[in-house]
């Protein structure tokens, strides 16, 4: 059996998605980016005159996009520590990932997921970091 989520308290998806999918006992999350779920605002975000960004926060970027990962597993019904693989996509890995690898590590103290970093030319929006996650639910779990 199959069930969507469509979570209120996440940004609004970019397409014709759901936040997560729920099959059999596994959440599958559709990527996830760093916009605030409550004005659609990118941490730090300056874009030129031809529309290229040309500064943005990407700390901030980091927390929210792991608010937004919270507020989506909180909605399935689902919890941090059901996490168990998570693949990051990053838009400048040489000039962002020392930096989201700390942050990681502080989010992820007691539980660990496998984990994919690649690099990316571009996301649908003008973020920096997408997490595509997917979460094991004990059989217990309700959503």
């Amino acid at each position: 059996m199959q069930k969507d989520i469509h979570s209120h308290a996440a940004p609004k998806a970019v397409g014709a998605y759901p936040h997560a999918k729920k099959v059999g006992d596994f959440l599958f999350l559709s990527g996830i980016g760093s916009r605030n779920p409550i004005d659609n605002s990118i941490a730090g975000l300056q874009i030129n005159s031809k529309g290229e960004v040309v500064a943005y926060d990407f700390e901030g970027q980091v927390h929210q996009v792991f608010h937004n990962i919270k507020v989506i597993l909180e909605s399935s019904g689902a919890k941090w520590e059901d996490l168990v693989d998570i693949t990051v996509f990053l838009t400048d890995m040489k000039r962002d990932f020392a930096t989201f690898n700390a942050i990681y590590a502080t989010y992820f103290q007691t539980v660990q997921p496998c984990r994919t970093t690649v690099e990316v030319g571009a996301l649908p929006t003008p973020i920096a970091i997408e997490l595509k996650c997917i979460a094991y639910l004990q059989p217990t779990t309700k959503i």
